[in-house]
């Protein structure tokens, strides 16, 4: 009985609700804390010209903006599981002669050597 089953992969998982959380917070606050700047070089800079117009623009819509990053998580895209087992079958070998200076082995089973003292 040769059965797949989905196996997810770790790395095909989605970020924790804790990450993406923390995440989140961490943009709503670069965001407003830009907002902040904005005001502060709103009514500090002098003199006034087009340039405090831009900033109070900035301090005004910065806040909607924040709400809609903060908002919008990693979970608009979807990733769908990879599976870790083989997808493609191997074709049968094609049988061999035995060489009589060779031994005997599984023609399915692998075997790395990476010394060379781990050949004998």
């Amino acid at each position: 009985m040769n059965r797949k089953r989905d196996v997810p992969a770790v790395t095909s998982l989605p970020q924790s609700p804790r990450e993406e959380g923390d995440h989140r917070v961490r943009r709503y606050a670069i965001t407003m804390t830009i907002r902040i700047v904005c005001f502060a070089l709103m009514a500090l800079v002098q003199p006034y010209g087009w340039y405090t117009w831009v900033f109070a623009i900035a301090a005004a819509v910065l806040p909607y903006i924040a709400v809609v990053f903060a908002n919008a998580g990693s979970d608009s895209t979807e990733t769908a599981a990879e599976s870790p087992l083989q997808q493609i079958e191997a074709p049968a070998p094609a049988p061999e002669r035995p060489q009589p200076s060779a031994p005997a082995s599984d023609p399915h089973i692998f075997t790395i050597h990476e010394k060379p003292q781990d050949r004998s």
